[in-house]
């Protein structure tokens, strides 16, 4: 399989990485910095360039089966000014299944459905500033013809994988406080051959 990782050199897109290319996939990644890529490998294919430039998006695309996106905020608006590129490429080129990571705080609250986690008490984080990033890449998930899933992470320390933790679709698991990132990334790579989750944000915690 060609899989296309954004977010690439990142905590959670790196582990992705090698867990691909362990499984022989061919990994293509889109980055700014090539040399944070510390990886030698026949089957990765290193593209230098930003996930803002439409042209970019296009030249990383070329013959890719899925697309793994594990971009973060940035502290700015890198998701949601990327992924309006990301799915009008993936469109253009019949790309359908797209695997993002999101945040727990764009999954519905439990007390009181009709609101998400970030717009409510049920959220510890007082700045919802990249909660509301992530959401609006939902929306635009939703909006579109993608066979779409978002893997959305409570808090995520590194630490060591322990192989296991809980799912729920739209919702965090009850009493998740933690999720580790090789975990999630595990957990994010398997989706590439899932179709439990699609058009479907996923709650993940121990």
């Amino acid at each position: 399989m060609n899989i296309l990782v954004l977010g690439g050199t990142g905590r959670v897109g790196s582990q992705i990485v090698i867990l691909a290319l362990q499984d022989k996939h061919h990994v293509t990644v889109l980055v700014r910095t090539p040399e944070k890529i510390q990886i030698d490998n026949d089957h990765l294919t290193i593209i230098q360039g930003d996930v803002l430039n439409k042209e970019d998006v296009v030249r990383s695309m070329q013959g890719i089966d899925v697309v793994i996106s594990a971009l973060s905020t940035d502290g700015g608006t890198t998701l949601t000014e990327s992924m309006p590129h990301i799915i009008e490429v993936m469109v253009n080129e019949g790309i359908k299944r797209i695997i993002t990571i999101g945040t727990a705080g764009i999954l519905q609250r439990r007390t009181s459905p009709d609101l998400l986690r970030y717009q409510s008490s049920e959220s510890k984080r007082k700045l919802t500033r990249a909660a509301e990033e992530h959401h609006k890449v939902y929306d635009l998930l939703k909006q579109s013809s993608l066979d779409w899933t978002i893997v959305c992470p409570t808090y995520l320390p590194d630490g060591e994988p322990l192989g296991e933790y809980r799912v729920e679709r739209d919702f965090l698991p009850e009493d998740g406080v933690k999720i580790h990132v090789p975990d999630t990334a595990e957990f994010t790579y398997k989706q590439i051959t899932s179709n439990v989750f699609i058009k479907s944000r996923v709650g993940i915690a121990y």
